[in-house]
């Protein structure tokens, strides 16, 4: 019996199987105003990531670059410069034009996703998922971090054609260095790991990214606090600003010293070396078959629309992302210049008159805006769809200001001598409508407020405050009543661990109560449970941590016992047994196998609001239910999930 018993433990502990998703420790570590929180390490955090900043910079064309208005980049005139000088040949001018982002495009899709998956897209949703309590091991990892690099770099290198941006890329790259520099302060100084200094971290570092980004540090907290976190520990503050605000400032003064420096064919030469573990069949069909294929056929089809003497040229697409927000944030009205007067369509785009990419004599200010915003509804969607590094909310916030645009040229056509409030007549201005449309299109796809503050920090200026933070306000308004963000919806698409809200807030969310929706089926281990017993409870579940109670019978709740470290004490060796003595699971537990206690618990007669407020804010996975002491069951998201379904979807009575 003794040797059955053996070999049912050893097959268990070879053939344990982690969970998918595992629960962050729940680590009583020193308090938050620990030396965690020392200046010098906030400092480094707010730098590291403009050396990401300096080597997009350099490869970044300055259209995909207005996103941190950086100076010119020894790669930024690149494309265009092929494009005209390639010769008259329209077929050569076609291939100049759409080559040059397709192989870049699929270049950046096929070698990031050949390094790892977590690769491509924001980056902002996973992280999510992260600060929510989830563990997503490749995530931060280093590999990840160079294909993150590299494939950005390309992304950004395509400009407009391709129409992406950066600030998720740069929040996902701020993050992995940041828990870099977590893990080796862990090491340096020998203190474990504390998981909620960790998630403060990453806070920090979200923060830091969209400073850099936009050289924002005000809006760039406030937005990576909105888009990351339902809760927010006021503590957290001074680190986010005081490490956003180094960023920011460092990448100002990188601006001065970017254009003196000379380190393109380094950076690509080393970025560009990596090791595949792959046969040479399997990249041969890798590449032939696979996502940069897609990829490829999705930039081509990009490019071919964008082509300036073809449909390009009624989108303005010979203008950088920069450039559009500069023309589409002009304060005259292009409708009422060019009524009078058609202005020639220049051979490049004229600086000190942007707008002039906008006009077509056939089509008027109103059908190259209205064609702009119908091409790029769908052809932003379709970007999104190629695997490789990207942000999105550049994207998002011209679009929205071209809305914007729409509507003051409307008005300024319907009232050409302007408004006439308190006998002052205030002529309209369509880059006040086209910033007003930025912040709250932007806003309401993210659901944030911070945009209304970004917009200002953007543009530096504060006169149209009141209309921008009222059409933030109302867009979100609208947006949150119907649809989850842009980030969210992408965590649901990519069916990763996800805690809806309780959006209304309804009153009905105070009635029902744990009771109505909590897992009754649960599994025990009692201090009198034999060891057989203990063995074939062990071998037939798989679940992580088991409640311990004092008795069977009464099933008081007294500890958890994590299913890895009862195994190992499973294995301990039978001259530690006492012959003749029938061996518990005390015994056992006395033997050196740790019980945690349990510090937090749910009440049968805990509402659904409650709840849910206490696994956002502690960031948790599970939590048991007890009666009176006696363990009765437990909720987790899934228990969670439904009765959130169920109270905004209620099922059909049967």
């Amino acid at each position: 019996m003794g040797k059955q018993r053996l070999r049912d433990v050893e097959w268990l502990a070879k053939g344990h199987s982690a969970r998918e998703w595992q629960h962050w420790d729940m680590i009583q570590g020193p308090t938050l105003a620990s030396s965690w929180g020392s200046a010098t390490y906030w400092v480094a955090l707010g730098h590291p990531s403009l050396s990401l900043h300096f080597l997009a910079s350099k490869w970044a064309p300055e259209g995909c670059r207005a996103c941190g208005w950086l100076p010119d980049s020894l790669l930024s005139p690149a494309h265009k410069w092929l494009y005209r000088e390639i010769g008259d040949s329209h077929l050569l001018r076609y291939l100049s034009w759409t080559v040059y982002p397709v192989a870049l495009v699929s270049f950046s899709s096929g070698f990031s996703q050949s390094i790892t998956p977590f690769s491509g897209g924001s980056g902002i949703p996973e992280l999510k998922t992260i600060l929510s309590g989830v563990v997503l091991e490749d995530y931060l990892d280093i590999k990840n971090f160079g294909a993150k690099v590299v494939g950005l770099t390309c992304t950004l290198a395509t400009g407009s054609t391709i129409f992406l941006g950066k600030v998720g890329p740069f929040v996902h790259l701020s993050v992995m260095i940041a828990a870099y520099l977590g893990r080796m302060r862990t090491k340096a100084i020998g203190e474990s790991e504390n998981k909620s200094k960790q998630n403060e971290m990453l806070v920090a570092a979200a923060a830091v990214g969209v400073a850099t980004v936009f050289a924002a540090p005000f809006s760039g907290v406030l937005f990576s606090i909105e888009v990351m976190s339902s809760h927010f520990s006021v503590w957290d503050y001074w680190r986010g600003f005081f490490a956003a605000t180094c960023g920011a400032f460092m990448f100002r003064l990188l601006a001065v010293f970017n254009s003196e420096q000379e380190t393109i064919t380094s950076l690509y030469k080393t970025s560009f070396r990596v090791d595949v573990p792959f046969d040479l069949p399997e990249i041969f069909f890798f590449v032939a078959l696979g996502k940069p294929l897609y990829s490829a056929l999705a930039a081509l089809v990009l490019a071919s629309i964008t082509y300036p003497p073809g449909v390009g040229r009624f989108m303005a697409s010979r203008l950088s992302m920069r450039e559009h927000l500069d023309s589409l944030f002009d304060n005259n009205s292009w409708a009422l210049m060019t009524r009078n007067s058609s202005p020639p369509w220049p051979s490049e785009p004229d600086p000190q008159n942007l707008w002039f990419e906008w006009y077509h004599p056939r089509f008027t200010i109103f059908g190259t805006l209205t064609f702009f915003l119908v091409m790029k509804f769908w052809m932003i969607i379709l970007a999104t769809t190629i695997p490789m590094p990207s942000g999105y909310f550049m994207p998002i916030f011209i679009f929205g200001a071209a809305i914007g645009r729409l509507i003051g040229e409307a008005l300024s056509v319907a009232f050409p001598e302007g408004i006439v409030a308190g006998g002052v007549t205030n002529p309209i201005m369509p880059g006040g409508y086209a910033l007003a449309g930025a912040a709250a299109f932007s806003g309401a796809v993210t659901h944030t407020i911070s945009t209304a503050l970004l917009a200002f920090e953007l543009t530096g200026q504060m006169v149209h405050a009141l209309p921008v933070l009222m059409a933030v306000l109302a867009a979100n308004a609208i947006a949150q009543s119907f649809q989850p963000s842009f980030y969210d919806g992408t965590i649901i698409v990519k069916k990763l661990p996800y805690l809806p809200w309780i959006r209304c807030r309804k009153i009905s969310s105070h009635h029902v109560i744990v009771e109505h929706f909590m897992n009754r089926t649960i599994t025990t281990l009692a201090k009198d449970t034999p060891q057989e017993e203990v063995v074939k409870v062990v071998t037939a579940t798989d679940t992580a941590e088991y409640p311990l109670v004092e008795s069977t019978e009464s099933q008081i709740l007294v500890g958890t016992v994590q299913r890895a470290q009862l195994v190992q004490a499973l294995q301990a060796e039978p001259s530690s047994w006492v012959p003749g003595h029938q061996q518990c699971l005390q015994d056992i537990l006395a033997g050196g196998c740790p019980v945690e206690p349990v510090t937090l618990k749910l009440s049968p007669e805990t509402s659904l609001h409650q709840a849910h407020n206490l696994f956002e804010l502690l960031k948790l996975q599970s939590l048991f239910v007890t009666s009176h002491g006696r363990a009765v069951g437990f909720v987790s998201w899934v228990e969670l999930k439904k009765a959130i379904s169920n109270l905004t979807n209620p099922p059909a009575p049967k």
